[in-house]
Formats: C-alpha cells, structure tokens, sequence
C-alpha cells in the first residue's frame, strides 16, 4: 500500500475503555510511521488534553476539537469558533435553563458555573477535575468548543433556537457545541490539503458521534466494536473492541503494518 495520512480518534480507539494505552496499539502506531504513513490524531478533545499521548506516541500532527483547531508539526493550519455574538447567545439562553457551559480553549477548559455535577461527572470520565470558573471568559478569549449541559432529549430546543450549530453527544450529560459546518471531516481535509494528500489517501479509525463525517468522508473508515451504532453504520469496516486489541488488528488488515 502507498503511504497514506492515518487519523486516529483518542477515546475508545488509541485509549481503552480504562483510558490506557495498550502495547499493541503503541507498537502499530510506530510500525505505521516506519513504513512511511503520516499519524495524525483527530480527536474532541483539546490540543493540551492530548499532550501526555503525543509524546508517548511522538504524534505532532492532530485535528482537535472536532476539527476546529488543526496543528502540523507546531504549524496551527486551521482555526474556527462561534462568534462572540453566537456564544453570548447561547450561553444566556443555557443559563436561564440552569444549564451550564464549559468554555474550551488550546491551553485549558473554563467552567460557566462552580460544582454542577453533570460537569464533574463528564470530566472525571477523561480524568480531568473540576475547572476553575470565570462565567464571562469568552467575551475575551478565543474559544474552539463549548461543552453544554443539557439533556439528551432538550438537544433540539437548542439545535432548532441556534441554527448556526450543532451539537454532538459525547457524555449522557453534555454534548460538543460547534459551528453548523464544523466536523473532523472538515480539519482532516484543511490537513490534507496543506499535506499534498487527496481525501482518497486517508484512512480514519474511530468508534462516536464526532467521528461519523469522518468515517464518511475518508477513503477507508474504520469503527471500532464498542463504536456507536451510527459510527458503524457509517464505517466501511467494524473491528474487534479496542479492549480486544481492535486497532492493531484492522491496521494489519489494512497491510499499514
């Protein structure tokens, strides 16, 4: 196989179901790099949650924040955000519903509100504490994604409300706010582009939500076994579950290794 530009999701597919790690995946992610293939992480996640994995892995290319902010080797190649007007917008209506925000920048996450437990909740499953609070942080700061705590079943209020967004769940109680047009999809092809790669060159892994368009929208998609029933459905192939060692076995599959 011709060198091709790999993308991996982080959570439930380089990261187990105990956000480890495993010898299996970290050797194949090396044996890709040495057979000439381009590994770049695309992930929901911000680029300083990612930092411990890029250096274990020695990954200096990723697609964060569901495609709003995209680094090559130190190069930020593509940004977006909602305006501030979209955000005040948003974050007023959330908060006269009780339900709160977290503002997600490159270097840290920003609570709305102080000890919601929906927010602890979420973030202990990425073994992240609580954050520090400051309710207006994005009238001066850039902001790539908000996290909004709302109900599974209260999502369209917002989605019909705000028509310039989408929202993506990751959690049981808060979903990723990005821009109508916003995707990994959409950050692959920014780094495509900029890389000489054609869409036909990628290959993507992943197992949610965030990573349909994605698996779509890459030449091969690949979904993981404990992937979402629409991430599968959006897949060219489903593997084992990433605690099988799903991963290392499609790339074998796939010859990257």
């Amino acid at each position: 196989m011709t060198n091709k530009l790999l993308f991996f999701d982080v959570d439930g597919t380089l990261y187990n179901s105990q956000k480890q790690l495993s010898y299996a995946t970290k050797e194949a992610i090396q044996l890709a790099k040495e057979n000439g293939h381009i590994v770049a992480i695309a992930t929901g996640r911000g680029p300083f949650m990612i930092e411990e994995l890029r250096r274990e892995l020695a990954i200096d290319t990723f697609v964060t924040y569901n495609g709003q902010y995209v680094v090559h080797e130190g190069d930020i190649i593509f940004t977006d955000e909602l305006t501030k007007e979209q955000q005040h917008d948003i974050i007023a209506f959330a908060a006269s519903r009780n339900e709160p925000v977290v503002f997600m920048t490159a270097a840290e996450m920003i609570a709305s509100v102080p000890n919601h437990g929906g927010i602890g909740a979420s973030l202990s499953t990425l073994k992240y504490p609580y954050p520090r609070v400051e309710a207006d942080y994005f009238k001066n700061n850039p902001v790539y994604q908000l996290l909004l705590y709302t109900p599974v079943e209260q999502e369209r209020i917002y989605t019909e409300r705000f028509d310039y967004v989408q929202l993506v769940r990751w959690h049981e109680t808060s979903c990723d706010v990005l821009p109508k047009a916003g995707s990994k999809a959409r950050g692959i092809q920014k780094l495509a582009e900029r890389l000489g790669f054609s869409m036909d060159d990628v290959i993507a892994f992943g197992d949610g939500l965030n990573d349909v368009e994605m698996l779509q929208a890459a030449r091969i998609g690949v979904c993981l076994g404990n992937g979402h029933e629409k991430a599968k459905e959006a897949a060219d192939y489903v593997v084992a579950h990433v605690d099988d060692e799903g991963l290392s076995q499609a790339m074998r599959m796939l010859e990257l290794i």
